[in-house]
């Protein structure tokens, strides 16, 4: 046991070195070094124990037994845990590649990195259970109702798909918005008229981390019977947009060429799109105009609208404080003068 505790030390060791160079020897080391050394605890304890160990009488063969059932079971687990944590430190790696990629590629590259998190959770899954399944068969017993329990699987089976029935639409649900990529990492999205972004993604629920820094947990299913917006579906991209109410003397194209000058300074702004219009004439005799611009990203819009109305707001008040808004009343001695 010593020895092949002290082999895996050493192991961990060498690749301790390389993971500064190695990436996956990196997330082995992370993910791999405790179920190492449990397995090669229980597999030497395996090899070095023999049934007549503790003598030959009739009650140290029935310890023995015991022992023996204890070592399988734990090297049952031990391997199971060790093989889940090397999936995990495999996909690690192609999940820390995806995390850099930006620009235009990056849509696809989370997308990726949605599938490969719901997968490895359900390989882990289905894993475990086959493990629990090993164990529970090592027992005479079990193996013995093997084919009772086969024989009422279909009743079993229906029973348990009734009582699991929001579970199992649940999981469902969570694979069709992975693999029909409606819904993704880091996805922007308003649910419930709350912005924020998808944190997690698993078979059952979904966490939606919200601008002030809450947390919104939803049940997975409720993404495929409801409507939510997602504002990166085809991309990052998205258009801010400002409304400004002002009086009618307001000089758009002045208001407009100084819009420009100042969005060419804001490193918010991705050079892209932008325009200042007069969308409306309203009831109370003001106007209406609408400023629109693009930025990389939703937090950059969020903050790009801040400064340009922070902007347009100054500008008018200080270059044309005539054009504030204000409201017209006509009096019996106004119409009179008229």
């Amino acid at each position: 046991m010593i020895g092949s505790i002290l082999l895996v030390e050493l192991v961990r060791r060498v690749l301790n070195k390389v993971g500064r160079k190695w990436a996956l020897a990196r997330h082995l080391v992370e993910h791999c070094t405790w179920p190492a050394f449990s397995v090669a605890a229980v597999v030497a304890c395996n090899a070095v124990f023999g049934p007549g160990m503790f003598g030959s009488g009739l009650t140290e063969r029935s310890v023995a037994a015991t022992v023996q059932r204890v070592l399988g079971l734990a090297t049952i687990a031990a391997v199971t845990w060790l093989i889940v944590q090397a999936s995990y430190a495999l996909t690690d790696v192609v999940l820390d590649r995806l995390v850099l990629v930006e620009g235009e590629r990056n849509r696809r590259a989370r997308r990726i990195r949605t599938q490969i998190a719901l997968v490895r959770r359900i390989a882990a899954a289905v894993i475990i259970v086959i493990a629990i399944g090993a164990m529970l068969f090592s027992f005479p017993q079990v193996r013995a109702l093997g084919a009772g329990i086969l024989a009422s699987a279909g009743i079993a089976g229906a029973i348990v798909g009734i009582a699991a029935q929001p579970t199992i639409g649940n999981a469902l649900a969570g694979l069709q918005l992975v693999f029909s990529d409606a819904l993704r990492l880091d996805d922007v999205v308003v649910v419930e008229d709350e912005w924020g972004r998808i944190e997690e993604l698993t078979l059952t629920y979904v966490v939606l981390r919200l601008w002030d820094e809450r947390r919104l947990v939803l049940p997975v299913s409720y993404f495929t019977q409801n409507p939510f917006e997602n504002w990166t579906r085809h991309g990052s991209r998205v258009l801010a947009v400002v409304f400004l109410r002002v009086d009618w003397s307001v000089p758009v194209p002045k208001l407009r060429e100084a819009l420009y000058e100042f969005l060419q300074g804001n490193p918010l702004w991705d050079q892209k799109d932008w325009t200042l219009q007069v969308t409306d004439v309203l009831p109370n005799g003001l106007v209406e105009l609408r400023a629109l611009m693009s930025a990389a990203d939703s937090p950059s819009s969020w903050d790009l609208k801040c400064d340009v109305r922070e902007f347009l707001v100054n500008y008018v008040r200080d270059n044309y404080p005539d054009s504030l808004p204000r409201f017209r009343v006509a009096t019996p001695e106004s119409r009179g003068q008229n």
